[in-house]
């Protein structure tokens, strides 16, 4: 297993992770079978979506924010009842083919750390499954 330590900008965005998983899985000599990435945290997720339009980001965002605003109505006492609600609506993990030592995301797909609470330092798990 792998960690990777990402630094997350601001209090939601997503961090395209793709290179920095490329690179793992080159470095660690992981071929073929899958690559499990897993985000330890409850106010964050992982998630494999549009990587060519970061508009797509944004509309996402502003759609989760709608789905879960940030209102101050929940009894959650830390005040982020929304950040826990998107970053279960988007998970926890993700699971990638691998083959040849590569990603198999299609062509316009990228991986995504969801931040929904930040920014923070967050830790990403990876773990080659076979």
């Amino acid at each position: 297993m792998r960690s990777l330590e990402v630094a997350t900008p601001r209090c939601c965005a997503f961090v395209d992770l793709t290179a920095r998983l490329s690179e793992v899985v080159a470095a660690e000599g992981w071929s073929d079978g899958a690559l499990l990435a897993f985000c330890p945290h409850t106010t964050a997720g992982m998630t494999i979506n549009e990587g060519a339009d970061p508009d797509v980001q944004h509309d996402l965002l502003r759609r989760l924010s709608q789905l879960a605003p940030q209102d101050g109505q929940d009894r959650h006492g830390e005040g982020n009842s929304d950040a826990h609600l998107k970053a279960s609506l988007m998970g926890s993990s993700v699971v990638i083919p691998l083959e040849g030592g590569r990603l198999r995301l299609g062509t316009w797909q990228a991986v995504y750390l969801a931040e929904f609470d930040g920014p923070r330092r967050r830790t990403v798990h990876l773990t080659k499954l076979s």
